[in-house]
């Protein structure tokens, strides 16, 4: 019989991004916070990642990047199509009504026109991509971004997003423990990671030139996360800008 794999009570996260919510909601505490109490934590944190990224990401991204565009967009094509639920339900919440026929669509037809996702026929068909999570609901709601939070592997974020990390992670691990569903997440996890850092590589490198590369990326993820807000706020449907989607400024995924 094969061990049931670990699933943490859903109360755990739900009380973590309650609290992390509240910091968020907080009006004022976003600068005070993060250049007083925060930065040398988050910094502290930024030079785990650093060094996990030079030993890790970076050398799997860049040797990921030869490999020939097709089979680099056939990832990214089905690390796409498994978000697509949550973008769903997230367009949902965000009452872009047209946005979300447009997600519905995309799923069902790259699902299975586009052989499980690897060919993004539905983008060919006039239903483009367009990135959405939890953090930027709360945004589109209203909620402002809090403090700044430097995540460990992930980077740079703020207090709202790593509320809707939290959230996302305990909702994945409402659903089924099958083996499928196990190897569908790491499919849409570790493609989703090694895909974002190669994207990212052209964006970082440039960045690590500047005198303070923390704030570097600090400031560019803090720019890109409110232009996703300002983004479903407006909720057009539009192609997606791969240079200011959902994802940190290490490129790897927000909310995946």
């Amino acid at each position: 019989m094969l061990p049931m794999r670990y699933r943490p009570s859903p109360a755990t996260p739900v009380r973590a991004a309650a609290l992390l919510l509240a910091v968020a909601a907080a009006p004022g505490c976003s600068h005070a916070v993060r250049k007083t109490h925060d930065e040398p934590v988050n910094r502290a944190v930024f030079s785990f990642n650093r060094g996990l990224d030079t030993i890790a990401l970076k050398p799997v991204a860049r040797g990921y990047s030869h490999l020939p565009s097709g089979v680099r967009r056939g990832v990214r094509n089905v690390v796409w199509n498994l978000q697509e639920p949550l973008v769903f339900a997230n367009d949902l919440l965000q009452a872009n009504f047209t946005r979300s026929l447009n997600t519905a669509g995309r799923f069902v037809v790259n699902s299975t026109v586009g052989v499980a996702g690897i060919f993004d026929v539905a983008g060919h068909w006039g239903m483009p991509h367009h990135g959405a999570d939890l953090g930027q609901t709360f945004g589109v709601w209203g909620i402002g971004p809090g403090p700044t939070v430097e995540l460990p592997v992930f980077g740079s974020s703020n207090a709202r997003d790593a509320v809707g990390r939290v959230l996302t992670m305990g909702f994945y691990n409402l659903g089924d423990n099958s083996d499928t569903v196990a190897m569908l997440d790491t499919v849409r996890t570790v493609g989703g990671i090694v895909d974002g850092r190669a994207r990212a590589l052209p964006l970082t490198d440039r960045l690590e030139q500047s005198p303070d590369y923390y704030a570097a990326l600090r400031d560019d993820a803090a720019k890109r996360r409110a232009a996703l807000v300002e983004e479903g706020r407006v909720g057009a449907v539009r192609s997606a800008d791969e240079r200011a989607d959902d994802r940190a400024a290490t490129g790897l995924p927000v909310n995946p």
